[in-house]
């Protein structure tokens, strides 16, 4: 935790919070009081794609003509 005074973020803010690392806290004071707290985010986290297998049975309905070429396809496929 970093405290400054409202004078010096406002001389460099930018640099500042550039400074924060995820989850660090900034504080901000006016004549001893804090006035307010910045705190670092996290980067964005991906999320992890399922392995393969994992909707196994949850399929309920298949059309019956799943497997069979698309109109726009057939001359295509001739």
């Amino acid at each position: 935790m970093t405290t400054v005074t409202i004078e010096e973020a406002q001389a460099k803010l930018k640099e500042l919070i550039h400074q924060l690392g995820p989850g660090e806290e900034l504080i901000i004071t006016d004549n001893q009081q804090t006035v307010a707290k910045l705190v670092g985010e996290s980067p964005p986290t991906r999320k992890q794609r399922p392995g393969p297998g994992l909707l196994k049975g949850r399929v309920v309905y298949m059309a019956a003509d799943f497997n069979e070429p698309l109109d726009d396809l057939k001359e295509h496929l001739e």
